[in-house]
């Protein structure tokens, strides 16, 4: 038998202002505008997190955009995980729009941080 390590994700959506129906539930919110400046934010939210998913309505420009700041900003200034590495940072192919036209579960509620889910796996 073999034992595979679950990841501990974060999912990430970037939007302007919730301007969307819904979100992928249990992910974290952060506009596209204000993307930079809370990258402090972020950090802390990804604590002890292992891959960080971006996504925008159609994962085209703002969520591939903010992924790559995200990137960047780690590379230059450290912030490893638990076991020492920097988080994975991967885009959704296809988006929100994408992920709620397969059936995956879509959350209404308008939190920043969506709290009625979790996208965290322990």
């Amino acid at each position: 038998m073999v034992l595979v390590e679950r990841a501990l994700l974060s999912i990430i959506q970037i939007d302007e202002e919730r301007k969307y129906d819904g979100h992928i539930a249990g992910s974290l919110h952060y506009p596209s505008d204000t993307f930079e400046e809370s990258i402090p934010d972020l950090v802390k939210n990804l604590e002890g997190h292992d891959t960080v998913v971006f996504h925008c309505a159609k994962s085209q420009v703002r969520g591939p955009a903010c992924a790559r700041l995200l990137a960047d900003r780690l590379e230059k200034g450290g912030s490893e995980n638990a076991a020492g590495k920097l988080p994975k940072i991967v885009v959704l192919e296809r988006g929100f729009d994408g992920w709620a036209a397969a059936g995956w579960p879509v959350c209404a509620c308008k939190e920043a941080v969506c709290t009625k889910h979790t996208s965290s796996s322990s």
